[in-house]
């Protein structure tokens, strides 16, 4: 089912266009918006909640038309932005409190939700302290409860893990896909950083410069391609061991990628364990050295090298 889809949708700033004719299905679950910064991924999402009116195409969010029925809409989404917007004396449980009475909840309910939300991301016990005495980490948890506190049915988070260290980044991912998982709301989570969307993810759109360069599930996307990345040291004595480590890898009916130069190669296969055996024996039979040899899947990353899945 698909919970967001456009159609040619395009967004000029001046001379800069943000989304270039743009077309995208997001299904149900969790779906990483993926991209460098500036690849388009948050003038999507405004576009998604209704704030900006687009220079071409169609959106459709939740069976809505965000131009038409915007305030409706964001009554049913749950938004964590990027930057840091909260207000700094405020005390976190007032500022869920009043963003879920926002979304239309009654304010003894959004009292209780406000409440509820903050136990759940983790700061039950700093509820009452003031926004702008915590750190950036307990800010992106509070970011997170007024998002869920209403209990939308869908959540867009803008970079929920920016700024936080490895430990937290965990911790946030973990709460997000148990958010999705236990109260069954679909989220849009926009990120650069390709390892984290690849952990909790069910689905992928990935964007450059404002264009689509692939969308679907994340396993038919990367799928279970393996490989195993070889650097061979060039050497005066051996000058033909990289080309004969090539053609015994080929000969065993292996698929070899390497460049017209260099002392690197990857070896792709359906199974690791196979292609390091042999890779070991084509080294050994050709007397050459070796530098490096690790094993590898292919990554979202190959996504944007590759130019398409």
């Amino acid at each position: 089912m698909s919970i967001i889809t456009t159609s040619g949708l395009t967004m000029q700033f001046g001379t800069q266009r943000a989304l270039d004719s743009l077309n995208v299905a997001v299904q149900s679950g969790v779906t990483g918006l993926v991209g460098a910064n500036g690849a388009g991924k948050t003038t999507l999402m405004s576009l998604v909640l209704g704030l900006r009116v687009p220079t071409a195409g169609q959106t459709r969010v939740l069976g809505l038309d965000p131009r038409a029925r915007g305030a409706e809409l964001r009554a049913q989404i749950g938004y964590g932005p990027e930057r840091n917007v909260l207000p700094q004396d405020t005390p976190a449980s007032d500022f869920v409190k009043h963003m879920a009475e926002v979304r239309g909840m009654p304010r003894n309910e959004a009292r209780g939700r406000a409440s509820d939300a903050l136990w759940l991301v983790g700061l039950g016990e700093e509820r009452a302290r003031s926004l702008g005495t915590m750190s950036t980490g307990q800010r992106q948890r509070v970011k997170l409860a007024q998002a869920i506190a209403s209990d939308p049915a869908l959540l867009l988070l803008d970079e929920p893990t920016d700024g936080l260290d490895p430990v937290q980044r965990d911790e946030m991912l973990s709460l997000i896909r148990q958010v999705s998982r236990e109260y069954g709301i679909d989220v849009l989570l926009s990120s650069h950083l390709l390892e984290e969307v690849e952990r909790i993810c069910d689905h992928i759109v990935a964007l450059d410069a404002g264009r689509l360069v692939a969308q679907g599930r994340l396993e038919d996307l990367v799928g279970d391609e393996q490989g195993v990345a070889v650097e061979l040291a060039e050497t005066a004595d051996q000058p033909h061991a990289f080309n004969d480590v090539v053609s015994r890898l080929s000969e065993s009916g292996l698929e070899v990628r390497h460049g017209e130069v260099g002392s690197r190669m990857e070896v792709i296969g359906p199974d690791a364990d196979l292609i390091a055996d042999l890779v070991r024996d084509a080294v050994a039979d050709a007397n050459a050295r070796v530098i490096r040899i690790e094993r590898r899947r292919r990554r979202l990353e190959d996504l944007f090298s590759a130019g398409t899945p």
